[in-house]
């Protein structure tokens, strides 16, 4: 890695996704290889916003490299109830770890703590923002399951308010992908990361229906609808579980499709879907702890 935090999907060169995928791939096929390189490190998890697989794995990461976590806790039970700066907190937190994980509902949080920081910074997801470490394990599962080259990819769901979608959508520029984007009208990409994506190079085609695109698909990526993103109430109920993935729809895919989510899922993709060949979500979601292990053994 060439950098000192990781901020955004937009700071990775391929070569970086690479590097990192391939070492994610090497401890996944040999955890005890890495085992104690990093003892005596300790790993801050500073999240604003409930998480349980971020959170999770980022711990058991640090944990399996030898190292340990100090954790915030909720913002309930932490100075921040009482008033205290974001710049405040990571100037404290960073006197109690080697690197601090963040997430935070304010869209930019990540590159302001990273001002105030003597230490690594990863962004665990802010706001509506950016989530790049999701991006990186989405990239493994999908080179797992699919390839990268070549890709032709649904993205499906809430992509205004999406950050798993925004980090995804640029990291798969690096590898010329076909990228489908399928949503309301009311949640098509935001402005500003269309324009991103077409000065990346990347040819953006939007959809309203999934079954428009869904034969020619090697990855369908499914987002939930982000309630707690939406200023209105009523906004959100006009577009909830408008879209729903079952294995009576996915009848008209191709046999060797793969079916992603970040999750949590709510109501847009059935049960049913679990049983089928195309489930790769939960597979998805273990894969947070290699490619974590790989990222926090560049950083440090």
């Amino acid at each position: 890695m060439r950098h000192d935090h990781l901020l955004s999907a937009k700071q990775l060169s391929r070569g970086d996704i690479e590097a990192l995928l391939d070492r994610a791939a090497e401890i996944a096929a040999d955890p005890g290889a890495v085992a104690g390189a990093h003892a005596d490190t300790l790993l801050a998890l500073c999240f604003f916003e409930p998480s349980t697989r971020t959170k999770m794995s980022f711990d058991a990461a640090m944990k399996r490299l030898g190292g340990d976590t100090v954790d915030m806790g909720g913002v309930e039970s932490s100075s921040v109830s009482k008033g205290e700066s974001l710049a405040d907190t990571v100037r404290v937190v960073e006197g109690y770890a080697d690197a601090l994980v963040l997430r935070h509902p304010s869209e930019g949080a990540a590159k302001l703590a990273s001002e105030f920081a003597d230490l690594p910074v990863i962004n665990a997801g802010d706001g509506a923002g950016q989530h790049p470490t999701q991006t990186l394990l989405d990239l493994y599962t999908i080179r797992e399951n699919a390839g990268l080259e070549d890709l032709t990819i649904g993205i499906m769901g809430d992509l205004k308010y999406g950050r798993t979608v925004h980090s995804l959508a640029h990291a798969l520029t690096n590898f010329e992908a076909n990228q489908h984007f399928v949503s309301p009208e009311s949640l098509r990409l935001p402005r500003g990361v269309r324009y991103d994506l077409h000065e990346a190079g990347a040819n953006v085609r939007e959809h309203t229906e999934v079954g428009d695109v869904l034969g020619s698909l090697d990855v369908l990526y499914v987002t939930r609808i982000q309630r707690e993103r939406f200023p209105d109430e009523n906004e959100y109920r006009q577009v909830a579980g408008e879209y729903r993935i079952d294995a009576a729809l996915l009848e008209a895919a191709r046999d060797d499709l793969t079916v992603m989510h970040p999750l949590p899922r709510v109501d847009e993709i059935a049960a049913d879907v679990d049983e089928t060949d195309h489930a790769t979500y939960f597979e998805q979601a273990h894969n947070g702890v290699p490619v974590r292990m790989a990222l926090l053994d560049s950083l440090l």
